[in-house]
């Protein structure tokens, strides 16, 4: 059976990440697995690891109740949704990175335990988006005291890019499984005209190439379209970072979806600047899709 991964620590983030995890596995009747890591090697005292056998036990009690409440939290939203579990003694980003080979999508709060006030994107979410052999949904609430967006579209960042495609893909699913419109956006440049042409900037023809952008944006939208008819498909093309126009649109979408590193990433990145940027301060979940030779 086809199963989505969550990882949990216990937190209100986490659970977030449960019920939304939940929700997506019951709509496409799929199997939820959720799964706990237990930090020992991090548990030190006086420079030493943790060996007394009373301090584990507590440690592995409270990793077990983790577990279970997640599970019964799991369970709460749909009497029909499979739910397995388990609970290993490894740190979390590589215990999901390698669940993630045989997963169809690894989900994630945005902070967990271990996140500072300061950082928006805990080190597991940015750790696992990165590793991943699967799509990873980052989720984060609307606000401190709210849920994840109910409403709004799914988006898209268009670049051109395999991964783009990938992401492109995808997009169209979530749509087409939540029966809610797709926003394509596809940014233009992503530098300034100083940046790509100096004092001859005032020579460029920028008509010309929001034109081929376009060209562009609709080449790569009509096999989709053509492929999940029943999507309503809005293009936004503007002149900005890939980065603002995503942000920007995510605004107000309850999902955006992008690939892990665009045409501009360094081939040594496995998380580009754009997908980081929003795991970190998108207003809803995000779902970051690895390139395919990454699986």
């Amino acid at each position: 059976m086809t199963r989505i991964i969550v990882g949990v620590d216990g937190s209100g983030g986490a659970e977030v990440a449960v019920r939304w995890a939940a929700r997506t596995a019951a709509d496409r009747k799929w199997e939820l697995h959720v799964v706990h890591g237990l930090r020992i090697a991090e548990l030190g005292y006086s420079g030493g690891l943790v060996s007394a056998a009373g301090v584990f036990e507590a440690i592995r009690a409270d990793g077990e109740r983790i577990v279970a409440d997640a599970v019964t939290l799991a369970q709460s939203t749909s009497d029909d949704l499979v739910v397995t579990s388990e609970m290993v003694i490894d740190h979390p980003v590589p215990l999901l990175t390698e669940l993630s080979k045989t997963a169809r999508m690894v989900v994630v709060g945005a902070t967990g335990h271990t996140g500072l006030s300061r950082l928006l994107a805990g080190s597991t979410a940015t750790g696992v988006a990165t590793h991943a052999h699967c799509p990873v949904a980052v989720i984060r609430k609307a606000d401190d005291a709210g849920e994840v967006p109910g409403d709004g579209p799914v988006v898209v960042g268009i670049d051109g890019s395999p991964t783009s495609e990938k992401a492109l893909a995808e997009a169209f699913g979530e749509a087409s499984s939540r029966g809610v419109p797709l926003v394509a956006v596809h940014a233009w440049t992503d530098a300034t005209y100083d940046d790509f042409y100096g004092s001859a900037r005032l020579m460029v023809s920028w008509e010309s190439f929001e034109e081929e952008e376009e060209r562009l944006l609709a080449q790569r939208l009509a096999g989709w379209r053509e492929k999940f008819p029943d999507v309503e498909v809005r293009r936004v093309l503007v002149k900005d970072r890939p980065r603002h126009a995503l942000l920007a649109a995510a605004e107000d979408a309850r999902l955006v979806v992008v690939g892990s590193r665009g045409r501009g990433g360094f081939r040594g990145l496995l998380l580009g600047s754009t997908s980081l940027a929003l795991v970190e301060h998108a207003n809803c979940p995000v779902l970051v899709v690895r390139p395919e030779k990454q699986r």
